[in-house]
């Protein structure tokens, strides 16, 4: 009831803000469309936010961290104990989130959705483990029904609670060892292909890692059977504990007119999972960059989202949002601090 009620507060993007701001593009002092996607973001940022001129000040990067049962298949190039060390060195300031994040002016959010053993207690962590990791999907659902509830809602808890503080745009993050699994799990689902169109190299996989990894989608797929319109039916069949918060995170986020810039292959697969359950918060949601993960352009194209760029990048953490959202604000001022020809007294094009 919770879900569908956050869901049912989604609303269309502001037409008038839109309008608003399509008008002020063409005043200001260029040729009209000369800053392409930079005006087309600015004018999809005042219909998310019901804003005329938005503004992008505070700036948070939710990363969530959850370990994967699937990892016992040989999926991942790394071993599973990487998920903890990784938070622990976010929790220092070391890894390049940290400093993507910094760079910025972003605060950072670092959520256990799911690690595969407890952590030291700090200030930094909020600890939201559904369980100690999900169950190997490749030999049973990856959790219950409701374990599937509880990572979504706990994840617009935490975009409800950051928005409150006074978030102007949230980025997502992911870390957890054999992750791309899920998500190529459900993209294969949900956009009819085959593993082998979709599934990549993850952290660096060789040739046979890679096989490997693509009868295991194949194989969790068949035994599971989830169901493609019932999106948490697919989170619990083939998900994973940060997936479903950072869905979580999406939708609440959509509810409070609050953009959310999407970062790699993991946040894309999460934003499939929140679109099939809300379709309409596809308008709130950005997507930062093109993945060098194989399938990334196929997950992107379903959800119908152009990326900002493609840097070759497949790193997850949050990197791709935090440079999305450096790009966002720029949009912003843009709009906000160039001069209209009449301000500037520079002559318009000639009819």
């Amino acid at each position: 009831m919770f879900l569908d009620s956050l869901i049912s507060q989604i609303q269309p993007l502001d037409e008038t803000a839109m309008q608003n701001a399509r008008t002020r593009q063409n005043m200001l002092t260029k040729p009209a469309g000369s800053l392409g996607r930079l005006e087309e973001l600015s004018i999809q940022l005042a219909g998310i936010t019901g804003k005329s001129i938005p503004v992008i000040k505070d700036k948070v990067i939710i990363t969530m961290a959850g370990d994967h049962g699937v990892v016992a298949e040989g999926v991942s190039a790394y071993p599973q104990e990487v998920t903890p060390q990784m938070v622990l060195n976010f929790l220092a300031g070391g890894a390049a989130i940290n400093v993507l994040a910094r760079h910025i002016s972003a605060r950072m959010v670092i959520i256990d959705m799911g690690i595969a053993m407890d952590l030291p207690e700090s200030d930094e962590l909020i600890v939201k483990k559904v369980a100690y990791g999900t169950a190997n999907m490749s030999k049973d659902p990856a959790m219950t029904r409701a374990q599937a509830e509880e990572s979504i809602q706990s994840g617009i808890e935490i975009a409800l609670a950051e928005i409150s503080r006074g978030a102007h745009i949230i980025g997502t993050g992911d870390m957890g060892i054999g992750n791309t699994t899920p998500s190529s799990a459900i993209a294969c689902l949900l956009t009819k292909k085959h593993p082998k169109e979709i599934a990549g190299r993850g952290t660096g996989v060789d040739d046979e890692g890679l096989n490997r990894k693509i009868s295991t989608i194949q194989r969790a797929l068949d035994v599971n059977k989830p169901n493609a319109n019932d999106g948490l039916d697919v989170l619990a069949k083939v998900g994973g504990f940060e997936i479903g918060g950072l869905a979580g995170v999406m939708l609440g986020a959509a509810s409070k007119n609050v953009p959310v810039m999407v970062d790699g292959f993991i946040s894309t697969a999460a934003a499939m999972v929140a679109a099939s359950l809300a379709p309409q918060c596809k308008d709130y949601l950005i997507s930062a960059h093109r993945s060098k993960e194989n399938g990334h352009g196929i997950m992107l194209a379903w959800l119908g989202l152009k990326p900002l760029f493609d840097l070759d990048m497949r790193l997850g953490e949050g990197t791709g949002s935090a440079l999305g959202i450096s790009i966002a604000e720029a949009a912003c001022k843009i709009l906000t601090e160039m001069a209209t020809f009449d301000e500037a007294g520079v002559s318009e094009k000639s009819d």
